[in-house]
C-alpha cells in the first residue's frame, strides 16, 4: 500500500501510460477517418450517449462504493487481529506459571512463537492465488519488479524458527495450517490447565481469545475466498468500453459542426478545430477507465499489489511487539518489512 502523503499524478500517469496512448490514438484515427474520408454522416446523436455514459458512472460509482467496503472491512479485520494478538501476548505472560518440570518462561515462549506461526500462515493463505485475481498480472503491476515477502520464501520456511519438527510437520500436513495451529495452541492451553500451569478463569480467559482469533481468520478467509461478484464487475467493464468506443463517433462531428462555423471569421482557427477532440476525448476515456480500473484493482484486497491491505507489514509488526515483550535480545528480533518504492505489503 502506498505510504505516502499524496498519490503523486506522475504515479497514476505511470500506472495508465499505456491505455492513455491507445486511447490517444484511436481519437486521432477518427479524425483523420471523418477529415479525410468525408463521412460525416456517421454520427450517434449526444442523448444516447448521454443515457450510456450515466449508466456507466452508476456502476462504475457502485463498483468503487462496494469495493471500499471490502477494503475497509478488510484492514479493520486486521486491525482487530492486532489488538486481538497484543492481548494474546500479554494474558499469556501473566497467566502462565511454573509447574514442576515446565517453567513458565519455557512455555509462554512457545505459545507466543506458534502465535506467531499462525499469523505467518494466515497472511500466506491470504497471498495465494485465486483464479479471478488477475490484476497483479497487468504489464504495470510487474514492470517494477516488486512483489509481497510472500513470493520469496516458502511458508515452511518461515515457519521452522517458531515450531518443532512434530508440530511443524503436523501443520504442513493439513490444508488449513492456521487452523491447525490455533488447534494446537488450544490443546496445549488445556493441558496448562490439567496440570495447574495455569488456572482455570484463565484458562477460560484465553480460550476466548483463540476463539476471536477464529472468528477474525474466519472473516479475513471469506474475503479471500469470495470475489466481487462477476455479473457486476464484468457487465461494468463493457459498459465502460462500449462508452469510449462509441463516444468518438458523437464527439468528432460534433467538433467538425463547431468548426464549420468558426471557419466563416477564422478559417486557420476553424481547419485545425476538429483536433481539439483529441485531448477533449482522451481526458474523458482516461478518467472513465481510470476510475473502473481503480474499482478492479481494489477487488481483493488480500492479493499483493500495491494498493492491498498491508497484511505482511501488520503481521510482523505484531510479531516485533511479541518478542519485544517477551524481552528477547533486539538483534535476534526481525526487521519489519522495508517498503519498496514507498509501497508495504
Amino acid at each position: 500500500m502506498y505510504t505516502r502523503k499524496v498519490y503523486k499524478i506522475k504515479d497514476m500517469a505511470l500506472w495508465t501510460r499505456y491505455e492513455t496512448l491507445g486511447f490517444l490514438l484511436y481519437i486521432i484515427a477518427w479524425i483523420i477517418i471523418y477529415t479525410f474520408l468525408g463521412v460525416e454522416w456517421l454520427k450517434i446523436p449526444w442523448t444516447p450517449m448521454a443515457l450510456i455514459g450515466t449508466a456507466v458512472a452508476f456502476v462504475i460509482g457502485f463498483q468503487n462504493n462496494s469495493v471500499y467496503s471490502r477494503i475497509w472491512e478488510a484492514r479493520k479485520i486486521w486491525g482487530g487481529i492486532v489488538n486481538t494478538s497484543r492481548t494474546f501476548g500479554i494474558f499469556v505472560k501473566d497467566m502462565v506459571k511454573d509447574t514442576d518440570g515446565y517453567p513458565a518462561e519455557s512455555e509462554i515462549k512457545i505459545l507466543t512463537y506458534r502465535h506467531i506461526a499462525w499469523m505467518t500462515a494466515l497472511r500466506y493463505a491470504m497471498r495465494e492465488r485465486k483464479l479471478w485475481e488477475t490484476t497483479s498480472d497487468h504489464k504495470t503491476n510487474t514492470e517494477w519488479g516488486i512483489f509481497p515477502p510472500e513470493s520469496k520464501t516458502t511458508l515452511e520456511e518461515e515457519l521452522k524458527p517458531y515450531l518443532n519438527n512434530e508440530e511443524l510437520k503436523y501443520t504442513l500436513s493439513k490444508s488449513n495450517k492456521q487452523t491447525a495451529l490455533l488447534n494446537l495452541q488450544s490443546k496445549h492451553l488445556k493441558e496448562l490447565e490439567q496440570r495447574g500451569g495455569i488456572w482455570e478463569f484463565s484458562f477460560l480467559e484465553i480460550e476466548n481469545i483463540i476463539k476471536e482469533l477464529f472468528t477474525l481468520q474466519g472473516q479475513t478467509e471469506r474475503i479471500k475466498n469470495f470475489p466481487y461478484p462477476r455479473q457486476y464487475a464484468t457487465l461494468n467493464k463493457y459498459f465502460m468500453w462500449l462508452l469510449i468506443l462509441l463516444l468518438p463517433i458523437a464527439l468528432v462531428p460534433q467538433f467538425i459542426e463547431i468548426s464549420a462555423s468558426i471557419a466563416t471569421e477564422s478559417p486557420i482557427i476553424g481547419k485545425w478545430f476538429p483536433w481539439l477532440a483529441a485531448p477533449i476525448y482522451t481526458a474523458v476515456a482516461w478518467i472513465f477507465h481510470t476510475m473502473e480500473r481503480i474499482g478492479r484493482t481494489g477487488e481483493n484486497p488480500f492479493e499483493g499489489t500495491a494498493n492491498d491491505v498491508p497484511i505482511s507489514t501488520i503481521a510482523r509488526g505484531i510479531e516485533i511487539d511479541l518478542r519485544q515483550n517477551l524481552d528477547e535480545d533486539p538483534d535476534s528480533i526481525p526487521q519489519q518489512f522495508e517498503a519498496t518504492y514507498d509501497i508495504q505489503f
